[in-house]
């Protein structure tokens, strides 16, 4: 507890434009999060005023980190399971638990859970040979997703297999990389991409938000309309449902962002992550309460906030590093706020590198076509300077 405040100390651990962006719905709650950052040049450490170092791997620098935090939470998933349960044990308030992160943390774990549960996924098995690899694709047709159990993301460690070859011209064949866990899934015929946040604290309150359309380009989410365009209400309805119910089943407190495939007018789960999540960024501005604030709601275990949209349509875009061409990132700025001043810009603090994620752009408004071209432009201006 903060003496001066009276209020409870959450901490952190990591320290990307996550973490800045729960800081900054901290400061509306009366505090400053605790962010367990690994250099001074990460993202929520370069505005935080509570910043401990150190790795998320080391369990003497979590433990060190937690002593003064009334909860701890995450701004990733790849805490070592055995860290967080070793903490718990201690007396450590974390949220989500171990027993809740390690669905986030490994894809076979987490499509085992779902089957069992009988949520909707697309079919899959765990590949240990080539000759396992080589059943599946003659059992669901070729070509076939494969992806690492742990550790992917943003399109990394997802492949698309035409055939058994396929595995040693990717570098995966598992005789000669047995340390990789490998699954592979039935590439559906999606007609888009869905998420849908919700957000559950100990005592089981649960908020959910609208359901919204993910556009991915390069395995890279580029663009998140809300509310979803077109969605049926029975589809709309059910997606929501799918994500209380395993917020329920999972016993995840704080938000969980279900990513969803729309295949054939029904639900299949694509993803689950157990923090504030790309797809939730629109809610800032877009939502009565952002996605940063009801996570610190959820693990305090305060009351959920609203959810309903301050607009009819929201558009989030976010923004890639991109050439430099000569125009720096403050004159883009400038040239933006002039000519759309309704845009809303969150840079992240990041060095700018070509494909990596520096900040996004939302546009709210009453039409999606027009508030879309707006964000699009936004973003695209921000990124390239034209």
């Amino acid at each position: 507890m903060d003496t001066r405040t009276g209020l409870p100390i959450v901490g952190m651990v990591g320290g990307g434009q996550l973490a800045r962006m729960t800081h900054q719905a901290a400061i509306a709650l009366g505090q400053s999060l605790r962010v367990l950052a690994r250099t001074p040049e990460d993202g929520a450490a370069l505005v935080a005023a509570d910043v401990q170092y150190g790795e998320h791997t080391d369990l003497a620098a979590l433990r060190t980190f937690a002593k003064s935090c009334d909860v701890v939470t995450f701004d990733h998933e790849h805490v070592p399971g055995e860290h967080i349960r070793a903490l718990a044990a201690e007396g450590v308030r974390l949220h989500p638990g171990a027993d809740a992160l390690r669905y986030a943390q490994d894809k076979a774990l987490m499509r085992q859970r779902l089957t069992d549960l009988g949520a909707p996924v697309p079919r899959w098995r765990r590949v240990a040979t080539v000759d396992e690899l080589a059943a599946f694709g003659a059992q669901v047709g070729w070509p076939v997703v494969v992806k690492t159990a742990r550790g992917g993301y943003d399109g990394r460690g997802v492949w698309v297999i035409d055939g058994p070859a396929g595995l040693a011209a990717a570098g995966l064949d598992p005789a000669d990389r047995p340390e990789l866990e490998l699954i592979a899934e039935e590439r559906v015929a999606l007609r888009r991409e869905l998420a849908v946040q919700v957000a559950r604290s100990p005592f089981g309150q649960i908020a959910v938000y609208p359901v919204v359309e993910t556009v991915q380009r390069d395995g890279i989410c580029v663009e998140v309309l809300a509310p979803a365009p077109d969605l049926p209400q029975r589809l709309a309805v059910a997606a929501q449902q799918l994500a209380i119910d395993l917020a329920t089943a999972l016993d995840v407190v704080g938000l969980l962002a279900v990513e969803l495939f729309e295949v054939d007018g029904e639900l299949v789960v694509n993803e689950l992550a157990m923090r504030p999540h790309n797809s939730g960024h629109w809610t800032i501005e877009g939502a009565r309460t952002s996605q940063f604030e009801q996570h610190l709601r959820a693990v305090l275990d305060y009351p959920m906030g609203e959810t309903a949209l301050t607009a009819p349509a929201v558009v989030m875009a976010n923004v890639l590093g991109g050439a430099d061409g000569g125009i720096g990132i403050d004159e883009r700025l400038h040239h933006l706020f002039a000519t759309d001043p309704g845009a809303k810009v969150h840079l992240y603090g990041k060095q700018v590198r070509p494909g990596r994620k520096i900040g996004h752009v939302t546009v709210l408004g009453a039409e999606l076509s027009d508030v879309r071209g707006r964000a699009a432009r936004a973003a695209r201006w921000l990124q390239e300077g034209r």
